[in-house]
């Protein structure tokens, strides 16, 4: 008589996070401010308010926003808060930095914000394989996060991990 297959890694007790899923999927958009400077170098103020006035602010609705200036030209501060005015009664969030910048603040948000008392002494796999790149901050944020409260690190898939920490004792 064969012996029956056990899944192991169902039997395991692994705690499963996929820095991807907790981004989540969203659109994104960039707000690019070089075609709200004159002569693509500098901002005047009078103009650029009307600009922002008169913009079509419906299009980022819902999506996450990434802010930036493809040229080099001096910005003032005042004029990323008066973009951020604009932006967040309709978008899904609002980030500073091209749209790989941005994805990047929007997931080590999302990390900051997890309850982590979740995982409090349980073995946490960091799921390593993804459609979407995942960023080394995100990684290191994690671990940072995951450390003080968890039996165990991991990286990978639960059936093929790579040891990163465990709690001695």
């Amino acid at each position: 008589m064969s012996e029956p297959i056990i899944n192991r890694v169902a039997e395991s007790l692994l705690t499963t996070i996929d820095l991807e899923e907790l981004a989540g999927k969203k659109e994104w958009v960039l707000f690019d401010m070089k075609g709200f400077l004159f002569m693509e170098l500098i901002l005047k103020e009078k103009v650029f308010r009307e600009q922002l006035k008169d913009h079509d602010w419906a299009q980022y609705e819902n999506k996450c926003v990434g802010v930036s200036c493809s040229v080099d030209a001096i910005i003032p501060m005042w004029a990323y808060l008066l973009i951020a005015v604009y932006l967040q009664p309709v978008s899904a969030g609002v980030y500073f930095g091209n749209i790989e910048e941005a994805r990047q603040q929007h997931l080590l948000a999302k990390i900051n914000e997890l309850d982590l008392s979740v995982f409090s002494d349980k073995r946490v796999v960091v799921k390593g394989c993804g459609d979407e790149p995942i960023g080394e901050a995100a990684y290191l944020s994690i671990a940072l996060k995951l450390r003080p409260f968890v039996k165990s690190i991991m990286y990978g898939e639960p059936c093929s991990t790579v040891p990163i920490y465990k709690r001695k004792g």
